[in-house]
């Protein structure tokens, strides 16, 4: 009796039609949202992350685009590094120990291990004279 009961639930799973969690874009997959291949020779569209499948006439009158668009070489970080780099960043009020104006540009790196403070580099924006300060 028990095993006859078993059967039964197990035949009313398959004879479940499974609907999909989400819906929107034709061009995501309804059951995990991952973005969809194009659509090749198969008769089918399948979800390379859950094996989720969809008609490839669910895709018929979609047009699909892609531009380009390029970042003028005037703002690129390339132009930019060719100019005055040394000056670039935040000025604090620090007092040049070489020209004893205030004003002087920083920028920090990690140069030793990662347990100790970082290295402060310092550019007066008077006489460009540079000092280093290990904090």
């Amino acid at each position: 009796m028990i095993r006859g009961g078993l059967f039964r639930i197990i035949y009313f799973w398959k004879n479940i039609t499974v609907m999909s969690c989400f819906s929107g874009d034709p061009n995501f997959c309804a059951e995990c949202g991952t973005i969809l291949p194009l659509p090749g020779p198969k008769d089918t569209v399948t979800c390379v992350r859950c094996n989720f499948s969809v008609s490839v006439r669910d895709f018929a009158g979609h047009v699909i685009t892609s531009s380009i668009v390029f970042n003028p070489v005037e703002s690129s970080s390339i132009a930019r590094e060719s100019e005055d780099s040394e000056l670039k960043g935040p000025v604090i009020d620090k007092r040049c120990s070489r020209c004893n104006k205030e004003g002087m540009v920083y920028h920090t790196r990690q140069m030793r291990s990662a347990d100790e403070g970082q290295t402060v580099f310092y550019t007066c924006i008077h006489c460009r004279y540079q000092e280093k300060e290990d904090s």
